[in-house]
Formats: C-alpha cells, sequence, structure tokens
C-alpha cells in the first residue's frame, strides 16, 4: 500500500495536502484542473520533490527521506527523456545501469523488454530514427527492465495522436496487470482515465483527495472537477 500520511507538499508559493492512500496493485487516475499540482504529487512520491510535512510510505517502508534511486519507483514524464546520441538498446540499458555497461543476462533483459513493447528490430536506432510512439515505447521498456512496485505516468503520451495514446495507454495496462504494478498516471482526458485506471485521485483546491472510482467521479464530479470537464 502506497499511503501519504498528513503530507504538505510546496512547490514555490503553492501547497498541496495529500492525506491517503492507495491499495498496491490498483491503477490510479491523477485528475483535477490544471495547475492543481498533480504533477507536484507525483514528483513528490518519485522524490523529486521535498515533502515538508508528513510522511510517505510504500508497504511497510517509509520513502520520505529516501533519494529517488532507492525507492521503488519508475516514473515516465512527458518528454521520455531518451538521449539522442544513444541507440534505443542504449537508453533501454541505462534503466539498469547508469553507465550503461550490462553483463549478458542484462542485455538479454533489455532485448526481451524492447521484444515486449513491440521493437525487436530496432534496438539500433537512435531517438530521430523513431517515430513518436515508437520513442515511448523505448522509455517505456526502460521502465519495464527497472521492475518497480510502482509506476508513475506524467501523461509521456499527451503528444502522440489518438488512435497512438490509445494504443500505448492499452500496452501499460498490459505490462502492469503481467507484472502486478502499482499504477499512478496523471491525466487531463477522461476517457484516458477511464479507459486504464479503476480509481481516481482528485487533485483540486489544494489538496489531493482520497481515491473513489474511476466511473463514478466522472459520472457524479465535484463542483472543482465539474467546472474543469466543462
Amino acid at each position: 500500500m502506497l499511503k501519504l500520511n498528513s503530507c504538505l507538499i510546496a512547490n514555490g508559493a503553492f501547497e498541496l495536502h495529500a492525506n491517503l492512500y492507495v491499495e498496491a496493485g490498483n491503477s490510479v487516475a491523477v485528475i483535477g484542473p490544471s495547475g492543481a499540482g498533480k504533477s507536484t504529487l507525483l514528483e513528490a512520491i518519485a522524490g523529486f520533490r521535498e515533502i515538508s510535512q508528513g510522511q510517505l510510505f510504500w508497504k511497510e517502508g517509509e520513502l520520505t527521506k529516501q533519494v529517488p534511486g532507492k525507492r521503488p519507483i519508475a516514473m515516465l514524464f512527458q518528454d521520455g527523456n531518451l538521449f539522442p546520441h544513444l541507440t534505443a538498446a542504449q537508453n533501454v540499458a541505462l534503466g539498469l545501469r547508469p553507465n550503461g555497461r550490462l553483463s549478458k543476462p542484462e542485455q538479454e533483459q533489455v532485448t526481451a523488454a524492447l521484444s515486449r513493447v513491440g521493437l525487436a528490430a530496432m534496438g539500433e536506432r537512435k531517438p530521430a530514427e523513431l517515430s513518436g510512439g515508437q520513442q515511448s515505447r523505448v522509455a517505456l521498456a526502460r521502465v519495464l527492465v527497472q521492475h518497480r512496485d510502482l509506476l508513475l505516468l506524467d501523461e509521456p503520451f499527451a503528444a502522440l495522436g489518438p488512435a497512438l495514446k490509445a494504443e500505448m495507454l492499452d500496452l501499460v495496462a498490459e505490462l502492469i496487470a503481467e507484472t502486478g504494478t502499482t499504477l499512478l498516471m496523471v491525466s487531463h482526458d477522461p476517457q484516458d482515465a477511464r479507459r486504464i485506471t479503476n480509481k481516481a485521485i482528485l487533485v483540486a483546491d489544494g489538496s489531493a483527495h482520497p481515491p473513489a472510482e474511476t466511473q463514478q467521479l466522472l459520472d457524479n464530479p465535484p463542483q472543482a472537477l465539474r467546472e474543469y470537464l466543462g
């Protein structure tokens, strides 16, 4: 279980309060108005933003003061963060070792991950030689080799067209189902949330609210979410 115990997260003058928990294995959308703090919440969970007050737990362990690399968390950002001078396989390898020097079994893990995301024959291509969707698959493969308990998505597929974005979301759903990974996904599109999540955290008015059923929250949104969705 992921637990945020009376947390205060500051981003300049902005403050976000969170007192909630997410059961392991759930797929959770993080939704709310623009600027409400959705990305700030994920950054704090991942360790890229300090929690000013309160505690963060995963299962029985406290993560509050752990550096990002020590947390059981992988995060995909909006731009994918691929290195243009490295091949797809080398970018994926960074998920295992920052220096990219892999053992034979680790090289096999990279090959298997690329194959799993549909890029078995493209490991030697650099990002500029790949389409936007293929680049997203490379970034997803890099997450896959890390074998983390928690996957955080900060709209990494936002730049893709509707059909390709749906394809990537379905692939994410397949991968987390296979591995039992817990998913938190920032989304501005309610259809994305409906597509692959069973719970949703509303971030609005300075608070990240406890998870509710995705369908129920979107079918009967509170005022702050209703105004955003229109």
